[in-house]
């Protein structure tokens, strides 16, 4: 059987329906949103020259502290080694899997300046699509799976993080292999709320600003069918629209690969060339309810993709 590459796009056994605290009806979305998100310490991402040699370092791991002293971002990381190396030596601490390790570090030495010979970064930002605010707790749901850091493939731990004003400027068309992607321009100014949960099944956090959309009754799982169903999406500037899909295939043992599907709407297809990276989030409606929500594309064939039920991301929420 030939494997299916798959792709995030910016993922329970079934609870019985309303165990958790979340809305009836909710703001089903399809809003194009920014995402910025400042780890928990500075994150390792690579190394240049020889780094790689030192063992007791690797990508994934965060800087928390250099000899002791807390790390917040790149700037106090230089600081600190500046302040407190000796002899080309510092005592870093990293976290690494959820524990923390004391290492003595040896900087690389260039000319007369001690470097860590580490690429780092504290923040990752980019655009997603906000699946849903829960008019009674004002809690959001957005993506439907994790923040991942492109080159260690870890998981973001977040410290702080916001979303914002997002207004899409044009779109990258996808192909078979190669999954296209949403372009836009940010306004961190105008900020919707707060991320406090990076999971696999989305980010979360509180909103912060007036919503005052339709209310969208959330559909129970049990109740969704194969066939004719709508996505809503952001294409251009802030204007969310429908478009019709086909869901194939309906999955309600796995815990995030839930719902399967194909785009068969024309006009998405002809402006995207099927699903692209952006769309992550954007909400699956059949029959006036809100089912669930748009995370992978299937890079073999994007015209095709798959998302997660909306039940299992407002129990996220809720948690």
């Amino acid at each position: 059987m030939k494997k299916l590459g798959i792709i995030f796009i910016s993922l329970i056994s079934i609870l019985p329906f309303n165990v958790f605290a979340y809305s009836n009806y909710i703001y089903a979305s399809g809003e194009n949103i920014g995402i910025e998100i400042s780890s928990k310490g500075v994150l390792v991402v690579g190394f240049y020259e020889n780094v790689e040699k030192q063992k007791n370092i690797q990508v994934g791991d965060y800087i928390t502290a250099v000899n002791g002293v807390k790390v917040s971002d790149v700037d106090s990381l230089i600081s600190l080694i500046n302040k407190y190396q000796n002899d080309g030596k510092v005592n870093l601490t990293l976290r690494r899997n959820n524990k923390n390790i004391d290492i003595e570090y040896t900087l690389l030495k260039t000319d007369k300046t001690y470097k860590t010979g580490l690429f780092v970064k504290d923040s990752i930002s980019g655009i997603g699509t906000l699946t849903y605010v829960d008019p009674e707790s004002k809690i959001y749901g957005a993506l439907g799976h994790e923040i991942i850091e492109s080159n260690s493939k870890n998981v973001v731990e977040i410290d702080e993080g916001t979303i914002f004003e997002s207004n899409v400027t044009s779109v990258d068309r996808s192909y078979d292999g190669h999954p296209g992607t949403k372009n836009a321009r940010l306004n961190k100014k105008n900020k919707y709320g707060d991320i406090l949960k990076n999971t696999n099944k989305g980010i979360y956090g509180t909103y912060n600003k007036e919503y005052n959309k339709t209310l969208v009754e959330v559909g129970n799982p049990k109740d969704m069918k194969t066939g004719k169903a709508v996505i809503r999406t952001v294409l251009d500037n802030n204007e969310v629209k429908e478009y019709e899909i086909n869901i194939t295939k309906i999955d309600k043992k796995s815990e995030i690969k839930n719902i399967y599907f194909e785009i068969t709407d024309e006009e998405l297809l002809s402006k995207t060339g099927g699903v692209i990276q952006g769309m992550s989030g954007s909400p699956i409606l059949q029959n006036g309810k809100i089912y669930g929500a748009v995370t992978h594309v299937v890079v073999e064939n994007v015209k095709s993709g798959y998302g997660i039920f909306i039940t299992t991301m407002l129990s996220e929420g809720e948690k």
